[in-house]
């Protein structure tokens, strides 16, 4: 295990901080989380990793999506057709 140290404004790192503690993390968790997230897209590289990289994908996905998930109701209601019409392909 290394230690790397780096010099950041007091202001800077207090948004940091901040940001990590609305996610749940510690600013070495999150800071850690921000590298790797960097790393894999300058890789080109899509695993799920980390709590960042869920959010970042689920926000992907809803940036490319014209229109919201139906809800379950609607879910329900195309089942309940496609089993009346005896479609197995829904």
């Amino acid at each position: 295990m290394s230690r790397i140290h780096i010099i950041i404004d007091d202001a800077e790192k207090e948004r940091f901080r901040q940001q990590a503690a609305a996610e749940g993390l510690t600013l070495t968790e999150w800071l850690r989380e921000a590298a790797r997230s960097r790393l894999g897209a300058a890789a080109g590289s899509s695993a799920i990793e980390t709590l960042a990289d869920l959010r970042a994908f689920f926000a992907d996905c809803d940036a490319r999506e014209p229109q919201p998930e139906p809800g379950w109701d609607e879910h329900r209601r195309v089942i309940a057709r496609s089993v009346a019409s005896g479609r197995a392909d829904t």
